[in-house]
């Protein structure tokens, strides 16, 4: 599964998804299964919205591959494909694949720069993959 639109403006699951289905994969992210209606109700909490909205909304993401869906009796039960840490480590990967293919070099260096305070564990990790790529070639 692709995001194809990541938003810098943006921040948390709001980079990948619109409010809505931000909010709704945050729902889904913190339970087993649920229907439309028992999203719905989680919504209404915070801002009454339309079970026909939330039920569009929600079988986009089943389009899009994020949400699986499956019938019980008259019920469809919806949950994520990936756990909220899956799917993020996959879309961290898939950005920084496609930032190393467009910027190269530059990329790492900024990455670097960006790490002011780092903890002693994250350099450790760091060296031991430089160690482990330089085995490698």
């Amino acid at each position: 599964m692709r995001i194809r639109k990541f938003k810098m403006n943006e921040s948390g699951l709001n980079r990948f998804f619109g409010p809505l289905e931000a909010k709704i994969m945050d729902i889904l992210w913190n339970d087993v299964e649920m229907t439309i209606k028992d999203v719905q109700q989680v919504l209404d909490q915070e801002k009454l919205t339309n079970f026909n909205t939330v039920m569009t909304v929600m079988n986009r993401l089943v389009d899009k591959g994020i949400l699986q869906k499956r019938t019980e009796g008259r019920s469809s039960l919806y949950k994520p494909v990936l756990s909220r840490e899956e799917f993020l480590n996959t879309q961290s990967k898939e950005m920084t694949n496609e930032l190393m293919d467009e910027f190269g070099n530059v990329v790492v260096s900024h990455m670097l720069d960006a790490l002011e305070d780092v903890d002693d564990d994250l350099v450790a990790m760091l060296e031991k993959k430089i160690k482990e790529l330089k085995k490698d070639t």
